[in-house]
């Protein structure tokens, strides 16, 4: 993930490891050192304090003050290590985001084992016997999604402590939890993306917005970043070309056709990226963006739909229009058909977009 903020410096060192600086504003040659790098909970305060020419407070984190080989010391490295990762450009920071979730519902658990009855987790050994993670996974089952997604992290966080040395097995490695996917978000139907372009016409930036989302199949963290600078010709014609915010994503490129073309050059007010906020600025997060588009989405009735469920109708409008399997994963910038199937690297990714986009260009818009 890029980041765009002034006077900060992605620094390589010798070692191989990152350090971020920061110039001081209105010092050019002055730089500070931050403790800290993004993804961190005190990112932006160190980075808001360097700015000022401040020195940023130390870094001090809950890990320095859980006892070793607790279940809170653990969660709490394992956490360390991620924002590490995050700040080295290893680990998408919304990667860490979303696995931070899980931290406090973990640590604050109450066993109800009998030899650990009435105990946190957070006090108790790192170690904890599957049965135990098991009957915890036990008290999720009304919400399966956040459990599978729980499971996911101690798998991760368990192997990491295996292959540091602190626990000699992956207790989470063997369990399971009862799921059953629900499709996940609703498709916008033709229906839906006629009422919202009747509510937000050409012009406005929610009708860029959804032009966007359908005419790129672009995930909101990177339409939040897209702009001008992704535009090039390619044998007269104009392409957008992008790397996916979204860690492992194919590379894309695409032509912008006809309809999306028309949408970004009716915009009045221009600046770094397409979709600006009310404030004529880039979005600083997706969630920023997710927030407004669902207050477009409610304004046009259509309060139940999101940015996603976009994605995915622009997927099936290419199937339903004639597009290959494989043209829809060069437009959505899939590696692979399925979990299982095999990848498809050394295809043509740029002939196949070209031709599956084209099922799209006379669409009546």
């Amino acid at each position: 993930m890029r980041l765009h903020l002034p006077g900060l410096i992605r620094d390589r060192m010798p070692s191989g490891n990152v350090r971020w600086l920061v110039r001081v504003k209105g010092q050019a040659s002055r730089r500070i050192t931050l403790p800290c790098g993004p993804g961190e909970d005190s990112f932006q305060e160190a980075y808001a304090a360097a700015r000022a020419g401040q020195q940023p407070k130390p870094r001090v984190t809950r890990l320095q003050f859980a006892r070793t080989g607790t279940v809170e010391w653990l969660v709490l490295s394992y956490v360390d290590h991620m924002e590490r990762l995050a700040a080295s450009g290893q680990m998408s920071p919304l990667t860490v985001k979303q696995r931070r979730y899980f931290v406090d519902p973990l640590i604050n658990h109450v066993s109800t084992s009998p030899n650990s009855a009435g105990r946190r987790y957070a006090e108790l050994p790192m170690a904890i016997p599957q049965a135990e993670l098991a009957r915890f996974l036990d008290t999720m089952a009304a919400t399966p999604g956040n459990a599978k997604n729980m499971l996911k992290f101690l798998r991760a966080m368990f192997a990491w402590a295996q292959s540091r040395g602190h626990l000699q097995i992956n207790p989470a490695a063997g369990l399971t939890v009862a799921y059953r996917n629900a499709g996940g978000a609703t498709p916008w139907s033709v229906a839906d993306l006629e009422a919202y372009r009747k509510c937000h016409p050409r012009g406005t930036m929610a009708h860029l917005t959804l032009s966007l989302f359908l005419f790129t199949a672009c995930r909101i963290g990177d339409a939040i970043r897209l702009g001008r600078q992704h535009e090039t010709r390619i044998e007269g014609a104009p392409w957008l070309k992008w790397q996916p915010a979204k860690r492992g994503s194919a590379f894309v490129e695409m032509p912008i056709l006809p309809p999306l073309l028309a949408a970004i050059r009716a915009q009045t007010v221009i600046g770094p990226t397409y979709i600006l906020s009310g404030h004529g600025v880039p979005f600083r997060s997706p969630e920023g963006l997710r927030n407004r588009f669902k207050d477009w989405c409610t304004d046009a009735g259509l309060g139940h739909l999101s940015s996603h469920g976009i994605r995915k109708a622009a997927g099936e409008l290419l199937s339903l229009h004639g597009a290959t399997q494989y043209e829809i994963m060069a437009i959505h910038g899939h590696n692979n058909v399925a979990s299982s199937a095999v990848y498809t690297k050394g295809a043509d990714r740029r002939r196949l977009a070209a031709s599956g986009a084209s099922k799209l260009a006379g669409l009546d818009w």
